[in-house]
């Protein structure tokens, strides 16, 4: 907000120097922003608030807190008689959920024209430019206490009433501006109007149709409260700001309104003439009673770690205008009175930051040593870590990439069930859905650094994916791979799937199998594909990407993708080890080459073997896969059996009975033949 020396010396006694105000300011947690001289030769300064502060966009509420730091005295508002009985017009308030409190005045017989020299230099202080003497009246107790109000010329409202109401779908309205164009509302937006039209957007905009003009000579005058929510929803979606909006949002307390109308109107009564008709129409809730906040001296002193003598916090808060009364119990305790214009003032904690706000952070004392204990890293963040780092180990790059996607690409990696979201913002552009796979994220990154000769890329990212269900969201955390399978998928593959493992090794204890995937159950973007099983739990899918949704991605090579849950990986984190002795006899191994059809997988072969239960057998592992035109479309799988026993090193006749066991099996169950013998 830009605010006036001599505006903020007005209210002040005595008054301060720029470079004091800048200070003063600062110290108290509104920050200059920048400072300099208007092209009346007054000087402003550019101060900063946080958006819990919006009392504080305002010359009398910034005056408040300089006097609260400074001990100096804030000069008394002049305040108006309230106005007598009557209803100069009658009011409807049909959403007081959303307008708290809607009032209105009339008067008759003004004259529109200049602003009087001293007001003029006022606005023109802080940048604003003079319009007229009505105009100027509004904005003045706009920037002077920070409730926006609004006139509107009396003739030109049609209808013996004025309504606070939603807009009706696709009901037209033309906001004040030069060039403005007519825009189309909805049922979220609330709007002032007549008996036939909307002449105001409710806490963002007044109408062209109604605006006072030269001719003017009778208005009304508003003066209301809107809910914070729908005004920032209105002003992002139809993309109109104001200054009466940013303080809307920020939050106008019913009590405030009365005190602001009537100044304002006495303005007018002094700079435009006129007479005002009795009565003031209102409508909408019960101002709400004052907020009461108790303080405990002692906790206060422990949060600052000092000691401020409860006669200093008494005195604070009695600068800040919050009636502090003290009590005598077991401990003492200091009640307070919130005033209306303090929102953000709700809890015990609050209070302290005031006092410690006001008597200064530079008279909180620091130790030159702290005792810190670092707390133990929580399991979810080191295993999400160990994850990341595994990863990247075995040779992937990690992405960071945005949660936006293409809705055509999206849409390719729902399941049955399930539906997209989509983000209603114009800045989404192209890609307005929350993407419900990390895939397409990682395909897009994959398509551009193959555009740039950067071939045989392996690429994962740790992140979220969103999805609809029924009637709810569903946010899961997935870890997401995509491997360049270039001239070689089969091997990728391999590639793909041994890091699995290895995350698999480091982050659990349970087994890991990856087997054929149940169709139904599948995901339909990988072609063929595994599912990957950890423990009892399903893991996640493997396997290789439908070359469609490869080429729609821009990708015109073969990718091996995968998806890993990380509630599921990371349930057994930190894995609890079984420790066992080295053996210290040598194992025999013998390599099986067996001939099965193509259907047959590794899994099968693996749990056929297992099934024997043949003696000494100690591990089964994978060795290679072999095609050939012999085989008459049969694959030849060779495996590495080991046998041992701990107690003594075994005579190679020992396994041929357990080998040929397995053999059989293998034959019986698989229809698989061997190839070559046993070596």
């Amino acid at each position: 907000m830009r605010a006036s020396l001599t505006w903020l010396n007005d209210h002040l006694d005595p008054p301060l120097t720029l470079e004091e105000a800048g200070a003063v300011l600062t110290a108290v947690g509104f920050p200059i922003d920048g400072e300099g001289t208007a092209e009346n030769g007054e000087a402003w300064l550019e101060v900063e608030t946080t958006s819990n502060r919006g009392d504080c966009l305002c010359h009398r509420s910034l005056a408040l807190e300089i006097a609260a730091a400074t001990g100096r005295r804030v000069k008394a508002l002049v305040t108006p008689s309230p106005a007598g009985p009557g209803e100069p017009v009658p009011v409807v308030n049909h959403a007081a959920e959303r307008c708290p409190l809607y009032t209105a005045r009339v008067i008759e017989g003004v004259t529109v024209g200049p602003s009087p020299e001293w007001l003029a230099r006022r606005l023109v202080a802080i940048g604003q430019i003079p319009r007229n003497n009505l105009v100027d009246a509004t904005n003045y107790i706009l920037w002077e206490l920070g409730q926006p109000t609004h006139v509107f010329d009396l003739a030109l409202l049609r209808g013996p009433r004025i309504e606070v109401r939603v807009a009706h779908p696709g009901e037209r309205f033309l906001p004040l501006g030069e060039g403005a164009a007519a825009i189309e509302l909805c049922a979220e937006d609330l709007v002032i109007a007549d008996a036939e039209r909307a002449v105001a957007l409710a806490g963002i905009k007044g109408g062209a149709e109604s605006a006072v003009t030269a001719a003017t000579t009778s208005i009304l005058v508003e003066a209301a409260t809107f809910d914070p929510v729908g005004v920032r929803n209105s002003s992002r979606r139809l993309g109109i700001r104001s200054d009466s909006s940013y303080r809307f949002e920020r939050g106008v307390h019913p009590a405030e309104v009365a005190a602001a109308a009537e100044r304002l109107v006495e303005l007018i009564l002094e700079i435009a003439g006129g007479t005002l008709r009795p009565g003031v129409a209102a409508d909408g809730l019960p101002i709400p009673a004052p907020r009461q906040i108790s303080l405990r001296p002692k906790r206060c002193g422990q949060l600052l770690g000092t000691a401020i003598a409860t006669p200093r916090m008494i005195e604070i808060l009695e600068r800040l205008d919050l009636r502090p009364r003290l009590e005598e119990q077991p401990e003492p305790l200091i009640r307070v009175v919130v005033p209306p214009r303090r929102l953000d003032l709700e809890r015990e904690i609050d209070l302290v930051e005031e006092i410690c706000r006001i008597e200064g952070l530079d008279a909180i004392p620091v130790r030159e040593r702290l005792e810190l204990r670092p707390a133990a890293i929580q399991p979810r963040i080191e295993g999400t870590r160990r994850v990341r780092d595994t990863l990247a180990e075995v040779g992937f790059l990690e992405c960071v990439t945005h949660s936006l996607v293409r809705e055509r690409l999206a849409e390719r990696f729902l399941q049955p069930g399930e539906r997209l979201i989509r983000v209603d913002d114009e800045r989404a552009g192209g890609a307005p859905i929350l993407r419900p796979s990390l895939v397409p994220s990682l395909l897009e990154v994959l398509a551009r650094n193959e555009g740039l000769g950067e071939g045989g890329l392996g690429l994962f990212e740790v992140a979220s994916t969103f999805r609809l269900h029924g009637d709810g969201h569903r946010e899961s955390r997935e870890a997401g791979l995509v491997l360049d399978g270039g001239d070689d998928p089969q091997g990728a593959f391999r590639r793909l799937r041994g890091a699995i493992e290895r995350i698999a090794a480091v982050l659990s204890a349970a087994p890991l199998r990856i087997e054929p995937a149940d169709g139904s159950a599948g995901a339909a973007w990988l072609a063929p594909q595994m599912a990957i099983v950890l423990g009892a739990q399903g893991l996640g899918r493997i396997g290789l990407l439908d070359g469609a949704i490869a080429a729609l991605a821009g990708v015109d090579r073969p990718v091996l993708a995968a998806e890993l849950d990380l509630e599921v990986l990371l349930a057994g984190y930190p894995p609890l080890r079984r420790i066992e002795e080295l053996p210290s006899v040598p194992a025999i191994e013998r390599d099986l080459s067996i001939v099965v059809d193509e259907s047959v997988a590794w899994a099968a072969l693996e749990r056929c073997v297992g099934s024997v239960g043949a003696a000494h057998l100690e591990s089964i592992r994978f060795t290679t896969t072999w095609r050939g035109k012999a085989l008459a479309g049969r694959k030849s799988v060779t495996m590495r059996l080991r046998f041992r026993d701990p107690a003594r090193t075994l005579r190679h006749e020992e396994i041929e009975g357990p080998v040929a066991q397995i053999v059989e099996a293998l034959r019986r169950d698989l229809g698989g033949e061997l190839r070559g013998g046993a070596a």
